[in-house]
């Protein structure tokens, strides 16, 4: 299945249960309680392309004020989970160089890569911006962390939940209940196929990060040039 396709059918799924009322109303979102952390690899859009993203957003604020939204701060594209979130992580159990080393070791012979954003997709919890990579860079730099993650003895949980393959940006999680479903569809469809814009990623950043890599909980670690 290509990128494309997958996200297509991602997006035919979740939309229907949107449109059914079936989709998920994230319970962690306002919990002061949430002591989930991790370990990630980012890549952060240039701010044009964030300011392209708000546009969308403005106009589902605009009409469903009361659902979480990501600020231009907090919008990344994963490369990897290195570690997912899970209670109790702190980055005092972190053996910092050796993750560095071993990340930059993964690195190597690998160049930049241009990323569009173009289109939205969805799952039943959160609306995405589609990424689509022009050569296989990304999956190349994952399959190169994978390898050398799961031949050392660092802890590492990756792909646990899902084989990552896209180069997705998460900007919207459900909060409450639509108050405005109709409205809220027809906008989703409108920017659908939307050109967010593109640019060169040439810089990732390693974070220990909360579930939603909100800024004030995000603690940039140290960041590689591909």
């Amino acid at each position: 299945m290509s990128l494309k396709e997958h996200y297509n059918q991602l997006y035919k799924e979740s939309i229907t249960k949107i449109s059914s009322d079936t989709y998920e109303i994230d319970p962690m979102l306002n919990s002061d309680s949430d002591d989930r952390f991790g370990l990630s690899l980012v890549i952060r859009p240039p701010i044009a392309v964030k300011n392209e993203i708000k546009k969308f957003l403005k106009e589902l604020e605009d009409i469903e004020p009361n659902q979480y939204y990501y600020p231009n701060s907090d919008i990344h594209i994963t490369v990897i989970s290195v570690i997912s979130c899970y209670s109790g992580l702190k980055l005092s159990d972190i053996s910092l160089p050796e993750y560095i080393e071993l990340i930059d070791r993964s690195f190597k012979n690998i160049g930049d890569f241009t990323i569009r954003f173009e289109g939205i997709t969805a799952s039943p919890s959160c609306i995405m911006i589609q990424g689509f990579i022009h050569d296989s860079s990304l999956n190349r730099v994952r399959d190169e962390l994978r390898k050398n993650f799961k031949t050392s003895n660092l802890e590492q949980s990756m792909d646990e939940r899902y084989l990552i393959q896209t180069a997705h940006a998460t900007v919207f999680r459900f909060s409450e209940k639509l108050e405005q479903k109709e409205q809220f569809l027809e906008i989703i469809e409108k920017y659908r196929d939307y050109n967010f814009g593109m640019f060169e990623a040439d810089t990732i950043e390693l974070v220990y990060n909360d579930w939603y890599h909100r800024e004030n909980l995000v603690t940039k670690l140290d960041h590689f040039n591909i």
